[in-house]
């Protein structure tokens, strides 16, 4: 009897244990996260908007030869500082030369043909105070005489015309200043008017920025700038002297230039950052978070707001504005009063039961040990 019992007994806990193998377990509750949360306030906008600019010469010249040729000689490099007159490349002069000798030939043809007239007209002209002549002949030869004056007088300016080319084969500066850039080497020909170098010229700096369409209209002539030099940490003050009338074709942004205040020349090309008081904010009331409580809900901002009633979390679409040092304006979605997490945001989700996180104090923290010592 006990056998059997036995025997019907192994066959119940072996369909027991299949039994339970095969339910499901119990799913393990959401853990209770702590949040650090914040009040939405209204906050000063105190930071202005700066921007990039670099120190320029006010007056930059492109030179170039006047005559086409080929360059043979270039005696200037890239920031090298020239003086007023002084050579900064050359062309090949042989073939201005030879057309130079030529014009002086003609010259002096014109000079011979001048003047046989005029001995002529001499001669004529006794001629006809002796009666052997006509009055009509002697005009003859003074027309004659008057032809030859002007072929001299062409000749002479054809001469003076091929003296000039022949100088315009050396590149002479007309001002003294830095030269910024150089377009041209040895044994290139160029056509006249062709860029060989660029000379900032010495004198007044300007500090040139650019601005976007949106900033462009508050920017007015005459109104004052902070200066900032990056290398020195040197602060100048600087006048809008100049905004543009057209946008950049390529940036679509404004080329505005100050004239800096001072007489000690800042260096060419020297990084400045600009801060206009017409770009200040001023203290505008505006509602500003850390970056810590932003998060991406798909293509827009979000942030999680506290339910105080029910201690629950729930995402909250928001608008960026524009930046404020370490923390962000926010444009639209919040009003002053709701509670904003700022620390553990991608951890959160939907309806999620948080607590208040505590920092504990350091007299709480001390131990039995510490305080039997005491």
């Amino acid at each position: 009897m006990f056998r059997k019992l036995v025997t019907s007994y192994i066959p119940l806990m072996a369909a027991l244990g299949l039994l339970s193998a095969c339910s499901k377990p119990m799913p393990a509750e959401e853990p209770v996260r702590a949040v650090k949360v914040v009040s939405v306030g209204m906050d000063a906008q105190r930071s202005a908007v700066e921007y990039s600019g670099e120190v320029r010469a006010r007056v930059e010249s492109n030179l170039g030869f006047r005559v086409a040729g080929k360059i043979i000689r270039r005696q200037v490099e890239l920031g090298r500082q020239v003086r007023a007159g002084e050579i900064l490349a050359q062309l090949d002069p042989q073939d201005y030369k030879l057309s130079a000798d030529a014009a002086r030939a003609q010259l002096a043809a014109a000079a011979t043909n001048r003047d046989l007239a005029a001995a002529d007209f001499r001669r004529y002209k006794d001629l006809r105070e002796q009666n052997f002549i006509s009055s009509a002949e002697l005009e003859r030869r003074e027309t004659t005489l008057k032809a030859a004056q002007a072929q001299f007088d062409q000749a002479q300016a054809q001469l003076s015309g091929q003296g000039n080319q022949l100088a315009y084969t050396n590149l002479v500066a007309d001002v003294s200043g830095v030269v910024t850039a150089v377009a041209a080497e040895v044994g290139q020909v160029v056509a006249a008017g062709t860029p060989i170098v660029r000379i900032a010229q010495d004198g007044p700096r300007d500090v040139v920025f650019s601005v976007p369409e949106d900033k462009v209209q508050t920017v007015r002539v005459g109104s004052t700038a902070k200066l900032s030099l990056w290398a020195s940490q040197q602060t100048l003050r600087g006048t809008v002297r100049e905004v543009a009338a057209s946008a950049d074709p390529v940036t679509r942004t404004y080329s505005v230039k100050l004239t800096v205040e001072g007489k000690e020349a800042l260096p060419l090309g020297a990084t400045v950052s600009v801060a206009a008081a017409a770009f200040a904010h001023g203290d505008t009331p505006v509602i500003k978070l850390p970056t810590s409580a932003l998060l991406r809900d798909g293509n827009q901002a979000a942030v999680w707001i506290l339910d105080a009633a029910t201690m629950t979390v729930k995402l909250q679409p928001i608008v960026i504005a524009t930046a404020d040092g370490n923390d962000v304006i926010i444009g639209s979605g919040l009003v002053p009063g709701m509670q904003v997490v700022v620390a553990g945001v991608h951890v959160l989700q939907a309806g999620q039961k948080v607590t208040l996180y505590q920092v504990a104090r350091a007299d709480a923290a001390a131990t039995p040990t510490s305080a039997a010592a005491k």
